[in-house]
Formats: C-alpha cells, sequence, structure tokens
C-alpha cells in the first residue's frame, strides 16, 4: 500500500532546520546525556553503560543480543563497552551451557552494588530540569510510540 504526501503549506521550505523532526530529537538527546554526566563521572560511567546496567538491573542475566536490541546497541559498539564493564567488575561474560554461541551476561556483585548509588540519579535529574512532571511523562509516551512506529517500519 502506498503512502501519500502530506499536504503541506506552499512556503514549507523541507529542508530548513527548524522543519526538521530529527533536529530537535538529536539536540535533546544531546543534552540529556550531558545531564547526566556529571552523576556518572565519579562512578567511571558512561551515558550508554549506565543505559546497559539499567537493563541488567532489571534483568540479569540476560544475553548481548537482548541488551543490544533493548539499548538499540549495535553489536561492534556493545562489545567494547560490555568488555569495559567487565574490566570494571561490574558484568561477567558466560557462555550459554546449552548453546555455547550465546553470551550471557550477569552482574557481578560491584555491579549489584552500584545500583544503590544510582538510586538517586532519576529524581536529581528530575529535580535539575524543572520541566513539569506531567509533562515530561506525556512525552515520554509520544516518543515511546514515535520510537515503536519507526521500529516496525524499519524491522526487516
Amino acid at each position: 500500500m502506498r503512502k501519500t504526501a502530506a499536504t503541506l503549506p506552499e512556503d514549507f521550505d523541507p529542508l530548513a532546520l527548524d522543519n526538521q523532526i530529527c533536529f530537535p530529537l538529536y539536540a535533546a538527546s544531546r543534552l540529556v546525556t550531558r545531564l547526566y554526566q556529571p552523576f556518572l563521572e565519579p562512578l567511571g560511567l558512561t551515558y550508554p553503560q549506565y543505559i546497559v546496567l539499567l537493563i541488567l538491573w532489571e534483568n540479569s542475566p540476560c544475553t548481548v543480543g537482548y541488551i543490544g536490541k533493548r539499548a538499540q546497541l549495535a553489536t561492534n559498539t556493545l562489545t567494547p563497552l560490555l568488555k569495559r564493564l567487565e574490566l570494571m567488575d561490574l558484568v561477567e561474560r558466560r557462555r550459554s551451557d546449552s548453546d555455547e554461541r550465546v553470551v550471557n551476561i550477569h552482574l557481578t556483585r560491584s555491579g549489584k552494588a552500584l545500583r544503590k548509588k544510582c538510586d538517586c540519579i532519576p529524581a536529581s535529574l528530575v529535580s535539575q530540569v524543572d520541566y513539569p512532571i506531567e509533562e515530561a511523562i506525556a512525552l515520554k509516551r509520544q516518543l515511546d510510540s514515535f520510537l515503536a512506529h519507526l521500529q516496525r517500519m524499519t524491522s526487516d
């Protein structure tokens, strides 16, 4: 089924930066990531490492494939990230007993203990940003819906 293009005003410039949906998403992502730095840097973590730890705190152990899908990270990005977390003694990689091709990622004691140090991060960010919580929740719902739509459109 072919999609028809939306009708746009005649003076609409499709290449104007202010008309791009991608730019505010990109800029917001960069700014939000930067807001995390003061909390993560003292822990020796990068934002992508923090995302992987969030996944593992929800569901450990889990496969490398699951982490990659959930974090939206390609294997060539995820593998060195997991190696660094392993060197930091936060995770441990173990091959599955039933299928050696599958690598499971387990939190170590240190990885589990780090969660307590990170508990305050979300609330600290909310208070720092000073954005109405109702609007933030609505925005997250919209972004989740948009992301799910894009994933459906691009899935093989």
